[in-house]
C-alpha cells in the first residue's frame, strides 16, 4: 500500500468517527445558553450556588478566592475585597483568602465513589463550551439502572449523581421529551435561572480577563483598519515616483 492509499484510508475512518459521534449527540436539542459575564449579580448568586452545591467534588485550582472575589465585584467602593463576606459565603475550610479554590474530597475517594475521580471545572467551560454545560444541568433524568438512579441525554450513562435533585426536581424520560415527576424546591424557572448563574460564574472562571480581552480586541481592529489606510496610501506615495522613472 503506498502512501496515497495510506492516507486515504485515514482520511476515510476519520471520517466515519466523526459521522458517528454527531448521529450520538444528534438527538438532543441543544439549547443556548444566555451567557453574560458581566453581570455580576448572577455571576455572584453562581459563586455561591457552586460553593454550596459542586465545591464537595469539584476543585478550582487555577483560581484563587480573593482573586475570584474581586473579579465579580465582592468589594467596597476602593475595589478592596470584602473578606468577611467571601469567608461567610465562599470559603467552608480554614484556608487563606489568597487559596486556590481546592476541594475536600481526596482523588483516590472520587474514583472509589463514582468511579472516576471528579474534575477541576476551572477550564470545563472553555472543554465543553457553556451551551454543554447548560444543557448537561437541564437535562438529568431518573433511571433506576444507574448506580446513582440518574442519567443524563448529554453525557449518556453519567458517572455523576444529580447534586442539584433537591432543587430542580425529579425528571422522567418520556416519548414527547423530559417531564417533570416529582418537583423540587424551585420552580422550573427558578431552576433554570439557577443553572444560567452557575454557567456563567464557570464560564467567567474559565478566563476572566475575556471581557477586557474582547476590548481590547475592539481597539485594535480600530487601530489595524487605520494602519491600513495609511499603508495604502504611503505605498501608493511611494510607487508613484517609481513609476515616473
Amino acid at each position: 500500500m503506498n502512501l496515497r492509499q495510506c492516507l486515504t484510508v485515514l482520511l476515510l475512518i476519520t471520517a466515519s468517527g466523526i459521522s458517528c459521534g454527531q448521529d450520538a449527540t444528534s438527538e438532543v436539542v441543544m439549547l443556548k445558553a444566555p451567557v453574560d459575564v458581566t453581570d455580576f449579580a448572577s455571576l455572584q448568586r453562581g459563586a455561591k450556588l457552586f460553593m454550596n452545591e459542586c465545591s464537595g467534588c469539584h476543585s478550582l485550582k487555577y483560581t484563587r478566592y480573593d482573586s475570584l472575589a474581586k473579579g465579580i465585584q465582592i468589594t467596597d467602593e476602593s475595589g478592596k475585597v470584602l473578606d468577611k463576606i467571601v469567608k461567610d459565603n465562599l470559603i467552608f475550610q480554614d484556608v487563606p483568602l489568597a487559596s486556590p479554590i481546592e476541594t475536600a474530597m481526596r482523588t483516590q475517594d472520587g474514583a472509589n465513589w463514582f468511579g472516576v475521580a471528579p474534575p477541576d471545572l476551572t477550564l470545563e467551560a472553555r472543554y465543553r463550551g457553556p451551551d454543554w454545560i447548560y444543557n448537561y444541568l437541564l437535562t438529568f433524568y431518573a433511571d433506576p439502572s444507574r448506580p446513582w438512579g440518574v442519567n443524563n441525554l448529554v453525557y449518556p450513562d453519567v458517572a455523576m449523581p444529580h447534586v442539584l435533585l433537591e432543587l430542580q426536581g425529579e425528571q422522567i424520560q418520556t416519548p414527547d421529551g423530559l417531564k417533570l415527576n416529582r418537583p423540587g424546591s424551585m420552580t422550573p424557572e427558578q431552576y433554570r435561572t439557577a443553572v444560567v448563574d452557575l454557567v456563567n460564574f464557570l464560564t467567567f472562571v474559565s478566563e476572566p480577563i475575556q471581557t477586557t480581552r474582547k476590548e481590547i480586541g475592539a481597539w485594535v481592529l480600530v487601530f489595524l483598519g487605520v494602519f491600513v489606510v495609511f499603508s495604502y496610501l504611503l505605498k501608493r506615495e511611494y510607487w508613484k515616483n517609481v513609476h515616473k522613472r
